[in-house]
């Protein structure tokens, strides 16, 4: 899979990590930065990924920070985004079968990085499951 993703400097130590388990799976990977953990402004690094996923350049995009919460809401300003805040296993799934999350956010802060990792590989593996739930996503983009 095709995955874009960044971060500010609260969640640029996992996103190097996730960027290196990603690969090792056989995913490519499109580092937006931030590039190292000097104090930066999210939305300069999130929002490229958000436009890039919903321009189709990426299949998925991953996105993270201290809590995951200012990252999820400045991909989601981009039309044609669905980010999901996730902090456990069970999220990442219902984010991925009942909303068709094209987007996953992070909170570097809120979880171990073996978690975060699990997380990860729940958000690409999980399909939508349509059916009721393509109706209500339709509705968002109306």
């Amino acid at each position: 899979m095709n995955i874009a993703i960044g971060s500010d400097h609260a969640g640029f130590r996992y996103k190097e990590a996730i960027i290196e388990h990603l690969k090792s799976t056989g995913h490519e990977v499109t580092d937006f930065g931030t590039y190292s953990d000097a104090s930066t402004d999210y939305p300069k690094f999130i929002r490229p990924v958000a436009e890039a996923v919903a321009a189709g350049k990426f299949e998925r995009g991953i996105v993270l920070g201290g809590s995951g919460n200012g990252e999820a809401i400045a991909a989601n300003r981009v039309k044609g985004i669905r980010c999901g805040l996730c902090w456990n296993l069970e999220s990442a799934r219902l984010t991925r079968l009942h909303n068709d999350a094209n987007v996953l956010s992070l909170g570097e802060r809120m979880m171990d990085l073996p978690t975060a990792l699990q997380i990860v590989d729940v958000f690409l593996c999980t399909p939508f499951e349509g059916g009721r739930h393509l109706a209500r996503i339709q509705q968002l983009d109306e």
